[in-house]
């Protein structure tokens, strides 16, 4: 032991051996601590990147109603509803902030719970995406009437007139080959694939001009320190997406179909928050928020019915009938 240990050197390296193993078990007991507040936070967050503190089950967004002006962002949950001629026919609650993931699994819980789907899948830009357009043509059998992100700016003149705009430039179908302003040819060099971070996989083609060294145009298409040539990458199956959808809503048909969304969708959110004063969760968890929002939206419809029952019996009291109408969804 060290207190009868009489020389002061041999004394003081046993203390220092033991403030060392004292800093090891401390050292390690921290770890195991932090590991297992990790390992309890991976659980909750799951695939999220962000989860509140007093409500694990909602997810940070940024929201519509920003007074402060500076993209803060708050716990909240995405509500998903599908209506028509303004009546809430299903909706679902999800921890996903953005549109984009919602759309399949929501379209599946509307097939569960009515056997089918409509003709036509219409919903606003945050929808498209390649998985979605792929999901409801090929797993659905429907027709999506849903536009892209750049839906409005491909048809700007600004968009169109862009010589520099890759998007702009002449293809040679015969010799699969890409022609740049400066009539250059950017031919076909292999095959490419992506995975994004869900697991979906995009496949290109890549065009790379044979050399832009001398090309006087050069920094105006590329990066002016690239020391590659000019590279493209096509995703065919997403080009081919967005071309029928540009062919379904420059239809008159699908068009109507399409601008009726608007005036369909957008005044139940509108109901909901002016005339219920419906603008926060007065409960907590997923599934106690779902039952809240069905209250919420099952008084929506009923608010509908009245209004519609008002207006019939108005317009026809001297029906035999009168105060009973049949609704046809």
């Amino acid at each position: 032991y060290i207190e009868h240990e009489k020389c002061t050197r041999l004394r003081k390296q046993t203390r220092q051996k033991r403030t060392e193993i004292k800093r090891y078990k401390k050292k390690f007991a921290d770890y195991s601590e932090r590991k297992y507040k990790y390992k309890k936070q991976k659980a909750i967050l799951q695939d999220r990147n962000s989860y509140s503190k007093t409500d694990h089950d909602a997810t940070f967004m940024r929201m519509k109603e920003d007074h402060m002006k500076n993209g803060q962002i708050k716990p909240g949950y995405n509500l998903q509803i599908a209506t028509n001629s303004q009546f809430v026919l299903s909706y679902d609650v999800f921890q996903n902030p953005t549109d984009t993931r919602t759309m399949i699994p929501f379209l599946t819980l509307i097939k569960q719970t009515y056997g089918h789907l409509p003709e036509y899948i219409v919903a606003d830009a945050g929808y498209g995406s390649e998985p979605n357009y792929m999901a409801i043509i090929d797993e659905f059998n429907r027709t999506p009437l849903i536009t892209y992100g750049m839906f409005i700016k491909d048809k700007t003149n600004k968009y169109k007139s862009d010589i520099f705009n890759t998007q702009n430039w002449k293809y040679d179908e015969i010799n699969d080959e890409f022609i740049c302003p400066n009539h250059k040819r950017l031919g076909f060099k292999r095959y490419a694939y992506r995975y994004d971070k869900y697991g979906f996989r995009r496949d290109f083609k890549l065009y790379e001009c044979d050399n832009c060294s001398e090309c006087p145009l050069k920094n105006n298409c590329m990066k002016s320190n690239s020391k590659s040539s000019k590279k493209i990458m096509r995703n065919y199956n997403w080009e081919y997406f967005k071309a029928q959808i540009n062919q379904k809503l420059s239809e008159p048909e699908t068009k109507e179909i399409y601008n009726q969304r608007k005036i369909d969708v957008e005044p139940v959110f509108g109901f909901m928050k002016a005339i219920l004063g419906f603008t926060r969760m007065s409960v907590r968890g997923i599934n106690k928020v779902k039952r809240e929002l069905g209250f919420v939206l099952m008084a929506l419809n009923i608010r509908k019915v009245v209004a519609q029952r008002a207006n019939y019996n108005q317009n026809n009291q001297n029906h035999p009938y009168n105060g009973w109408f049949v609704l046809r969804l």
